[in-house]
C-alpha cells in the first residue's frame, strides 16, 4: 500500500503568509506612489505647467477608479462575480485582491451569507405588511374610539372632515328652505309642522331614485359601497320596524360599547355625566313617557386594568349582550348609543323645541369591503333590517326635527348589529357637546323611535 503524502502545513501557512506581506508591502508602494503622484499633480495645477498638471490629474483619476474597483472587489468579491468579470487581473491592484481573495476564501462566503440574511428578512417584512392588511372590527382609534382599516386610515380621515362639511351645510339648506316655506304663507305640500320648525316629508318616488337616496341620506366609507339591490328605498320603507306594545316583559335593550365616552363639561369618574348618563336619560323617557320596558346595560368594555382600551371592546360588549338577550328573548330593539369624535373646533347643535339640542347620526356596518367584497368572518344576516330602521329613523326625524340628525354613516365592518333585526347604532353629539345638549338629543331621537315602532 502507498504511503499517502501528507501536506506539510506550517510550510503551506507559511507560504500563504509570504504571499500576504508581499501584498501588503504591494499595496503600501502603491498607496506612496499615488500620493507622491497627488502632491506632484497638486503643484503642477498650482504653477505655469497646465499641461503637465493636466496629464497628472488623469494619471490620477484613473489611479482613483482603480483604487475604487480594487475596494469594491475586496469588499464584495460576491457582486463583482455575479456582475461577471471573471477575468484574469488587468492591473497590479486586481493582481492583490485576487491573491487576497485566494489566500482568505472564506471572506467571499461570508459575503454570501450577508446577502441571503437580508433577502430573508425583507421577506419576513413583506409577510408582515400583508398580515398587516387583514383588519377585524376591533381596531380602534385611541383618540375618536372608531374601529378602522389600517391600510385606508387616511381615506376614513378625509371623508370624517368632508362628512362634517356636508353637515354644516346640510343643515344651512333646510334653515334656508324652512324660512323661503314660512314666508311663502303656510304649509307648503309634503311638510308637516313640528314645533315651530317645518319639516319634509319625502316621497317613494323621490326616494327610488337611488342616487337621490344615496347622495342625500348617506356618507359611503371609501373602502365600502352600496349597491341599489340593497339600498332600495321600496324595500326598506315597506320592513316591518313595528313592535308589539307589551310592556309586561322588557322590550328593548340599551348599552354602550365605548361606556368611557365624555363631554366637554363630564365629570371625571362620574358616569352620569358621560354617554352612560345619556342612555340612562333616554332609557328613562321610553319608559315612563312612552311605556316600554327597557333594560340598560352599564357594562364597562372600553376601561380595561385601570386604563382606556378600546382593542376589544366590541368583543367584549357583544358577550355580554348575547348573554342578556338569550335571558330575555322578548327583546326586540337593541340599541349602541355613542358619542362621536370630531375636531375641537366642530360643535355639532341644533335647535329643538327652543332647546339647544347636539345632533345625532345613525350608523351601519356592511360588513362588506370595496376591496375584498363581503368579510365572511363578519356575517350579519340582518343588515337589510338594519338599513330599514336607520333609514326610517332618519326619515322620521326628517319629518318632525328637521336638521336634528346628519347623513347616515356606512362603513365596512359589523359593530355587533348582527344581534337583533332592529339593531340600532348611534352617534349622539361628540366630545365638543355639553352634557345638557347631549340630554336635550335623548327627546326627540325618543320620540322618533316611538313614531317608527307603532308605524306612524
Amino acid at each position: 500500500m502507498k504511503a499517502r503524502n501528507v501536506p506539510d502545513w506550517n510550510a503551506v501557512w507559511g507560504e500563504k503568509m509570504d504571499r500576504l506581506q508581499k501584498i501588503i508591502n504591494g499595496a503600501a508602494w502603491l498607496a506612496i506612489a499615488a500620493l507622491g503622484l497627488y502632491i506632484l499633480g497638486y503643484g503642477v495645477r498650482g504653477r505655469a505647467l497646465p499641461k503637465i498638471g493636466y496629464a497628472v490629474k488623469k494619471v490620477l483619476t484613473n489611479a482613483e477608479g482603480t483604487l475604487q474597483n480594487a475596494a469594491a472587489k475586496c469588499l464584495y468579491p460576491g457582486l463583482a462575480f455575479a456582475a461577471g468579470d471573471r477575468g484574469t487581473a488587468a492591473s497590479l491592484e486586481e493582481l492583490l485582491i485576487q491573491e487576497a481573495a485566494e489566500v482568505f476564501p472564506l471572506f467571499s462566503f461570508v459575503e454570501e451569507q450577508k446577502l441571503y440574511e437580508t433577502a430573508s428578512e425583507s421577506t419576513a417584512a413583506y409577510e408582515i405588511l400583508i398580515q398587516g392588511g387583514a383588519h377585524d372590527e376591533n381596531e380602534i382609534d385611541a383618540q375618536t374610539g372608531e374601529a378602522f382599516d389600517i391600510a385606508e386610515k387616511v381615506e376614513e380621515e378625509n371623508l370624517r372632515a368632508a362628512q362634517e362639511e356636508q353637515a354644516a351645510l346640510e343643515q344651512e339648506r333646510r334653515e334656508q328652505e324652512a324660512l323661503a316655506q314660512a314666508e311663502a304663507g303656510g304649509q307648503a305640500a309634503g311638510a308637516v309642522q313640528s314645533g315651530a320648525v317645518l319639516g319634509t316629508e319625502y316621497t317613494l318616488e323621490q326616494l327610488s331614485d337611488f342616487d337621490f337616496l344615496k347622495n342625500n341620506f348617506y356618507i359611503v366609507e371609501s373602502n365600502t359601497d352600496i349597491s341599489s339591490d340593497l339600498l332600495d328605498a321600496e324595500t326598506l320603507l315597506g320592513m316591518d320596524m313595528t313592535m308589539k306594545q307589551d310592556s309586561s316583559a322588557p322590550q328593548i335593550l340599551i348599552y354602550h360599547t365605548h361606556s368611557q365616552e365624555g363631554f366637554v363639561d363630564s365629570v371625571p369618574g362620574d358616569s352620569s355625566t358621560t354617554i352612560v348618563g345619556v342612555g340612562e336619560y333616554l332609557a328613562e323617557l321610553l319608559r315612563d313617557t312612552y311605556g316600554y320596558n327597557v333594560i340598560h346595560n352599564t357594562g364597562v368594555y372600553d376601561f380595561i386594568d385601570g386604563k382606556l382600551d378600546r382593542n376589544q371592546a366590541y368583543t367584549l360588549a357583544a358577550e355580554d349582550v348575547e348573554q342578556i338577550l338569550a335571558e330575555n328573548p322578548t327583546i326586540e330593539v337593541v340599541i349602541d348609543l355613542h358619542r362621536d369624535g370630531v375636531q375641537e373646533d366642530t360643535h355639532l347643535v341644533t335647535e329643538v323645541n327652543g332647546k339647544t339640542t347636539a345632533q345625532i347620526m345613525f350608523f351601519n356596518g356592511l360588513s362588506f369591503s370595496k376591496r375584498n367584497g363581503p368579510i365572511g368572518y363578519l356575517e350579519n344576516p340582518y343588515i337589510g333590517e338594519n338599513l330599514a330602521l336607520s333609514l326610517q329613523m332618519k326619515l322620521g326625524c326628517e319629518k318632525y326635527y328637521p336638521g336634528f340628525t346628519r347623513k347616515v354613516y356606512l362603513k365596512s365592518l359589523r359593530y355587533n348589529l348582527h344581534l337583533r333585526p332592529k339593531s340600532l347604532l348611534v352617534e349622539a353629539g361628540a366630545q365638543t357637546n355639553t352634557l345638557q345638549e347631549m340630554l336635550n338629543a335623548m327627546e326627540p331621537l325618543a320620540y322618533v323611535l316611538n313614531q317608527v315602532l307603532k308605524g306612524n
